[in-house]
């Protein structure tokens, strides 16, 4: 998963500011030039005074071209829709340690929920446009279509790739189109998520006039108060796999989608007037489709945008949907995250998500802001719902994983849900290791590790596109031991981190590997770099040979550290001991050990150096190395 949203521009960073309750929602002066809300309205005499609230993210403007391998002419043409598509669908790669080298090629999908196009009127009042050899760039930097393409094409994915709109539940029916195709085979993994970004004043405007946007800022949903939403923009991305290859892979799970619903309100009250009974029945089906009963789902991320009419729709269509079979002491929990970041829209269904995720993971669902008083409107003593006013306990269920379901209504009248299952033990920090199985030829994939000793050196890889991406890479690292308060001898969080940046990351030409023993020595390493002035000059990937040298390299011992650290290597020199124990009624390994026979013996020497050879060999390979000689 990655994320960039209103005051987070990460998924750690998302996590702490849930955690803390924070309000990512911002007020300006329009009219004053200062802050977003100045830049989007100049002139102080708008319309409304909810034009003041917004939930932005930070540094909307700027933008890696050169990562991407896109020319400045072309950067300044892209909507940052676009960019932040591509900035955070990366690193939704990197978090499931996927680098571009496994997937360039591949089957993957791309589906993205996306509505306005704010930039495309900027760039049209621009002389820039007038340019002939802009004239491209303007159209392909400005269409909706062209964000989602533009991801599949700079990274190299060739399964679908799909704009969707549906208005503010678009992300969520992006995630179902996405799963939908992974179950029937059309891709094989899939980046899914939803994206804005609010770079006009105009179409806030017509929100506020049309009485859709809190005159005071804030989401309040379900509260008395409750008075409209304010508009936030950013991005989510999470990776999707069909599970069992997910397991059979040893990627890291955030969590696991039961079932996706979707279905439309039909002939309502109103186009933009949400429909209670098509509400239920998209969660039924979800439900259906999970095969979990109403009563076994703890958690609701609901859509809540703190609306008059739209919060006691919703609360009833929960009461209807998930209040069957469940006991009266056991109340399904609900709770926004537009309390929090105000209104993605349609990016406003993965902020829910990921938050849901988040929380399972945790075990802890953070506090639902401005709850104080009960909408009257809803007979709140007769509810099977409470509203997580609090930071609340994960509910605690011995004879399952935590279950969750998540809601986005679009004005279109299109409704999404999704059943989101816990995976693993969920007392796991974010972001902590898990035990991974290691992808080996097929005769050395069962390899005991018990015996092993830990290793007493590791190397953590390194690389960026340029010298001060690299050193911002090192101080991205030591945040990383910071935020963990890692010990030294955390073995199984160092081995994690460098076994993930060496075949979970894509490889640049700026390199530099720190060779370290605990954490004490690997942020020593890291911020020699981070701070270091030396310039790195780029090298040119190259090919790898092998050179084995024949009689003459033995010597007695060799390859017993090996042996006794490396569950590869010992693999392939057991197999060898077992075909000379067979042969010859005595053991390859003693040999080489030093323990019995004479190892300069050339019926000795030739088998130990090829059995070295192939035990090193089969080790490189194991961590993505092979020889092109």
């Amino acid at each position: 998963m990655a994320c960039r949203f209103p005051g987070a521009p990460d998924i750690s960073a998302f996590w702490r500011l849930l955690e803390a309750g924070g309000n990512a929602v911002q007020e300006g002066s329009p009219g004053s030039g200062v802050g977003r809300v100045g830049e989007l309205f100049p002139d102080a005499d708008v319309q409304n005074d909810a034009c003041r609230f917004g939930a932005f993210v930070d540094d909307i403007d700027l933008f890696d071209a050169a990562f991407f391998r896109i020319s400045p002419v072309e950067a300044e043409l892209l909507d940052p829709q676009q960019r932040m598509m591509l900035e955070t669908s990366w690193q939704a790669l990197e978090d499931a340690g996927i680098g571009l080298d496994r997937i360039e090629g591949s089957r993957t999908g791309v589906y993205a929920g996306i509505s306005n196009n704010d930039y495309r009127g900027v760039i049209l009042g621009s002389s820039r446009t007038s340019e002939p050899s802009a004239s491209f760039f303007a159209v392909a930097g400005t269409s909706l279509n062209t964000a989602i393409g533009r991801v599949a094409f700079v990274l190299g994915l060739e399964g679908p790739a799909m704009a969707i709109d549906t208005a503010c539940s678009s992300s969520l029916v992006a995630l179902n189109q996405a799963v939908t195709d992974l179950q029937r085979g059309a891709a094989d993994l899939a980046l899914a998520g939803g994206v804005q970004a609010i770079l006009s004043g105009r179409l806030t405007e017509l929100r506020g006039n049309a009485g859709m946007l809190s005159p005071d800022g804030q989401c309040k949903a379900f509260d008395s108060s409750a008075n409209g939403f304010v508009r936030g923009e950013g991005c989510g991305i999470v990776v999707l796999k069909r599970l069992d290859e997910a397991e059979a892979d040893g990627d890291r799970i955030w969590g696991v989608i039961r079932s996706t619903a979707v279905n439309q309100d039909g002939a309502s009250t109103g186009l933009a007037v949400p429909n209670e009974k098509a509400q239920v029945r998209v969660t039924e089906a979800a439900l259906s489709r999970a095969g979990i009963l109403p009563s076994e789902v703890d958690y609701l991320e609901a859509h809540g945008t703190g609306t008059e009419v739209g919060d006691p729709i919703e609360i009833r269509a929960i009461a209807a949907a998930y209040g069957r079979g469940r006991e009266a002491d056991k109340p399904i929990l609900i709770g926004s995250v537009k309390t929090n970041i105000g209104h993605l829209e349609p990016a406003a269904g993965v902020a829910g998500l990921i938050k849901t995720v988040l929380s399972m993971n945790r075990r802890v669902i953070p506090r639902h802001l401005h709850f104080r008083n009960p909408n009257p409107n809803m007979d709140w003593d007769r509810l099977p719902l409470k509203v997580t006013s609090e930071a609340t306990d994960w509910p605690c269920n011995s004879d399952r994983p935590p279950i969750a379901g998540v809601s986005s209504f679009g004005w279109s009248g299109t409704n999404a849900h999704v059943i989101v299952e816990g995976y693993g033990e969920g007392d796991v920090p974010v972001g902590a290791p898990r035990p991974v199985a290691v992808s080996l030829p097929k005769h050395i994939a069962d390899i005991p590790t018990e015996h092993l000793d830990p290793r007493s050196t590791r190397l953590l890889p390194l690389s960026g596109k340029s010298d001060g991406a690299l050193r911002d890479l090192a101080g991205r690292y030591i945040s990383w031991l910071d935020e963990r308060n890692l010990a030294s001898e955390d073995e199984a969080a160092l081995a994690d981190l460098a076994w993930t940046a060496g075949i979970g990351r894509s490889h640049f030409t700026h390199r530099r590997g720190i060779v370290f023993s605990d954490g004490a020595s690997l942020r020593d390493g890291l911020s020699e770099l981070s701070n270091a002035d030396a310039k790195h000059a780029p090298h040119a990937p190259s090919k790898v040979a092998f050179l084995y040298t024949g009689q003459g390299s033995q010597w007695s011992g060799m390859g017993e550290n090996l042996y006794r650290t490396e569950p590869v290597a010992r693999a392939v020199l057991d197999q060898c001991d077992a075909v000379l124990r067979e042969e010859r009624g005595a053991s390859l390994l003693d040999v080489m050990f030093g323990r019995a026979g004479d190892l300069s013996d050339q019926a000795w020497t030739q088998p130990a150096i090829f059995a070295i050879e192939c035990a090193l060999t089969a080790l490189w390979k194991s961590v993505g190395i092979t020889p092109s000689v």
